[in-house]
């Protein structure tokens, strides 16, 4: 045995290492292969499921998360606008693409 984990693995193509093809902007490597998904969480939502999401995937408490989300709203309405691109761009728990990519695949197909 070499001691290397993937001795006998093809080579990847040099970029993210693990990434997997499903989502526009949801998938995001670590560098030892796993593999973290930024979804809006069905478990714990409150509207669309985006703060929830944010939450779990970045480790903060999901009552930071939406305050940072009313902040915004109130210094100039930036934070209903990010929600909402956030609820089209990022995919539902469960679903393997987002409302977006529905959107632009409808039309292509």
């Amino acid at each position: 045995m070499t001691g290397r984990a993937n001795a006998g693995a093809p080579a990847r193509p040099p970029g993210r290492p693990g990434r997997q093809k499903s989502g526009m902007m949801a998938d995001m490597s670590i560098g030892n292969g796993n593999s973290k998904r930024l979804v809006r969480t069905l478990d714990g939502r409150m509207v669309a499921g985006v703060c929830s999401g944010l939450a779990e995937y970045t480790g903060l408490e999901v009552t930071v998360v939406r305050l940072i989300f009313a902040a915004a709203t109130f210094l100039g309405f930036f934070g209903v606008f990010a929600y909402i691109a956030a609820w089209v761009i990022i995919p539902e728990e469960g679903e393997k693409v987002s409302i977006a990519e529905k959107f632009i695949n409808k039309g292509n197909g």
